[in-house]
């Protein structure tokens, strides 16, 4: 479990790519200091394994369905990512809570300063877009954010100057993707009417026939 509060950023070291896998060891300093086996990690924003270390890197694996359902793909040796350790028990939610399990892949379609704000459009799956609330909180990269809104197709963000200078995104560019992950919090409460909604006697034909429609 994570708070999608970045704590450094990192940097690749080798990759090595399989057909639909990945092997990456990544260099990092702060969260080298307690690291250990086992433990999880997320990487812009994807929960992973730690499954070797030393004093300056880490290495993990990246399985066929988390190759396809993220843009870790995407990266080279040399690229930046964010990372975060798996919050300790008696820590404080900064942010909110995150799972490290991608939803979708979205692009930045816009970008625009706001005075001391970036101000990000990003594109959205339709599927997705119910899992989105303005003022609530999303995921992106691993960062938590606020959605400031909310369309059919897009979501769109806005970064402070500390999470610009913390985070990758605030350099990001128009035409990068970024990792989405929706509220845990809203996924649940959407199983959880969809499934009340189909065991339901109420439904339109229901209200249609009885003159509710």
């Amino acid at each position: 479990m994570f708070t999608g509060i970045i704590e450094e950023i990192g940097s690749i070291a080798q990759i090595k790519r399989g057909g639909k896998t990945l092997e990456l060891v990544i260099n990092a300093k702060l969260i080298m200091n307690d690291i250990k086996l086992g433990d999880s990690i997320a990487v812009n924003g994807v929960c992973l394994t730690v499954t070797h270390h030393t004093k300056t890197n880490f290495s993990v694996d990246v399985m066929p369905v988390t190759f396809n359902a993220t843009n870790l793909a995407e990266l080279s040796n040399g690229s930046m990512v964010n990372l975060e350790r798996a919050m300790a028990a008696n820590g404080r939610f900064g942010g909110h809570v995150v799972s490290g399990h991608i939803d979708g892949v979205g692009e930045i379609i816009a970008c625009n300063r706001l005075e001391n704000a970036i101000v990000y459009k990003i594109s959205l799956a339709p599927d997705l877009a119910n899992l989105c609330v303005a003022k609530g909180s999303i995921a992106l990269d691993g960062t938590s954010l606020t959605l400031v809104e909310v369309g059919e197709n897009y979501l769109s963000v806005a970064l402070i100057p500390h999470t610009q200078k913390m985070s990758l995104l605030g350099r990001k560019q128009i035409g990068d993707s970024v990792n989405i992950e929706c509220d845990i919090l809203v996924k649940q409460m959407q199983k959880m009417y969809a499934k009340a909604e189909k065991n339901s006697k109420i439904t339109s034909g229901f209200l249609l026939e009885h003159g509710f429609l």
